[in-house]
């Protein structure tokens, strides 16, 4: 339930109200009318091919608790809603609908009074979110997958429950300014970056043209926040101030991890922090994971969390789907389903994984290309393929035309054709890890695998 009156909602967002409503509150907020479940408060967004607008009425025939559109639908919707003004559903005007939505939910944000974490990162960030989402002791509401958009955010806001203490949010960015409009709404208490690297170069230029625009997170906080970053980021020391009081994490930082072995479920070790040390055991075997640990460690540390007391809840840590998901296959083989999305440093963390599994069978690499890396993207990829190569991966299916330079043992046009070569060539004890950017699609291929073999998800 969103507790904001109406009234309160309509000043907060730059809402005319056109059409009362009933007395009570929006349940959540929605910009999907094939979603919306009564009580919803549904946004009409202006998308690239479709205003949402047009689907408004529909969302009041869901049973909508009101309606937020652009001017001259809602002057047709006024007229025409259902209901008195007792009962009936609220329809408000906003020339900017996507403004609104962000504004209701700064202003949501302000009236939990909870602690607001913002996470941002060339690579990382949903992994840190899902472990601090588990290890931080407190009522903790967090983004949902990958919700880290203008859109996404403001969702998770409003999604935010009444007695919610922590909000945990996750910033993605594809320019600069973005992330300065993310934390207009969300305000954060703690700006953690998980790192800084070759990410959206296409876009941006530079690796210092990141490190600017990743470092709009620090300079969005509250007053009296704390910055979480990573001890090794030195793109990021122009564009930080002298006055910054910062926590840092990874070899060299203040948190950080060591006597790391691998337990029968995981990897465990000891997190040293200013507020103690605690051994923690964590239910995952990427070394890249402890340093994303350390991360969400010190956002703990940061919001007053006791070490021991995340240490309790590490075994339980899980990740969001297609990071790292591991999925057995027939003949003892399995799959590493890491397809969410691809980068230069993510790559090689998961190339580095796959080369550590111990199944007695070949390290098999089925990798689509890295998206957005501008004019050095063959050289990115030539550097992945001679790391798979010195790691003794193979063989190695490319998947789409920015995978030819990864100079792979065979090659595919598409995800459902790869899945084709990668049946003929599969033997028992292989692990196989399925990697690229989003825009090849490689969910598919591990559809079309799991179909073509029988096999499910562990």
């Amino acid at each position: 339930m969103i507790e904001l009156a109406p009234e309160r909602l309509a000043a907060e967002a730059r809402l005319e109200v056109l059409r009362r409503g009933g007395d009570g509150r929006p349940a959540r907020a929605s910009i999907d009318s094939r979603g919306v479940r009564a009580g919803d408060l549904f946004f009409g967004l202006r998308g690239d091919h479709a205003d949402g607008g047009e689907f408004a009425a529909q969302a009041l025939d869901s049973g909508a608790w009101g309606v937020v559109v652009d001017p001259s639908r809602a002057r047709a919707l006024a007229e025409g809603v259902r209901g008195d003004g007792e009962s009936g559903a609220w329809v408000f005007a906003s020339d900017d609908p996507l403004r609104s939505l962000q504004l209701a939910a700064r202003a949501w944000r302000r009236a939990l009074g909870a602690k607001v974490v913002g996470i941002t990162g060339s690579t990382g960030k949903t992994s840190v979110k899902d472990i601090a989402r588990t290890l931080l002791p407190f009522r903790v509401h967090a983004s949902p997958e990958n919700f880290n958009t203008e859109v996404g955010l403001s969702l998770t806001v409003l999604s935010a429950p009444e007695e919610c203490e922590v909000l945990v949010l996750e910033m993605a960015m594809r320019g600069l300014g973005q992330i300065a409009e993310l934390c207009e709404i969300a305000e954060p208490d703690v700006a953690a970056i998980t790192n800084v690297g070759p990410v959206h170069l296409e876009l941006l230029g530079t690796l210092e043209a990141i490190a600017q625009a990743k470092a709009e997170i620090v300079a969005g906080l509250r007053p009296g926040g704390l910055a979480v970053l990573p001890a090794d980021a030195e793109a990021l020391r122009p564009h930080l101030s002298e006055e910054l009081e910062a926590l840092t994490f990874g070899p060299g930082g203040e948190v950080f991890a060591r006597e790391a072995a691998r337990v029968k479920q995981g990897i465990a070790a000891t997190f040293v922090t200013p507020a103690g040390e605690a051994c923690f055991e964590f239910p995952f075997t990427e070394a890249h994971n402890l340093v994303n640990a350390a991360c969400a460690v010190a956002i703990g540390v940061a919001l007053g969390a006791a070490p021991a007391e995340m240490a309790r809840r590490a075994p339980e840590v899980a990740f969001s789907r297609l990071r790292g998901e591991l999925v057995e296959l027939p003949g003892g083989s399995v799959l590493v389903n890491d397809c969410y999305n691809a980068n230069p440093i993510s790559m090689h963390a998961a190339l580095d994984h796959l080369a550590s599994l111990d199944l007695g069978g070949r390290r098999v690499a089925v990798l689509g290309g890295m998206a957005e890396l501008g004019p050095g993207a063959p050289g990115y990829h030539r550097q992945a393929g001679a790391h798979a190569r010195a790691l003794g991966v193979g063989p190695l299916i490319g998947v789409g035309e920015l995978a030819r330079d990864y100079a792979p043992d065979q090659w595919a046009p598409d995800a459902e054709s790869a899945a084709e070569l990668a049946e003929s060539v599969l033997e028992p004890g292989d692990a196989v890890l399925v990697k690229g950017s989003r825009s090849v699609g490689l969910e598919r291929f591990t559809t079309e695998l799991l179909a073509r073999l029988g096999a499910g998800a562990s």
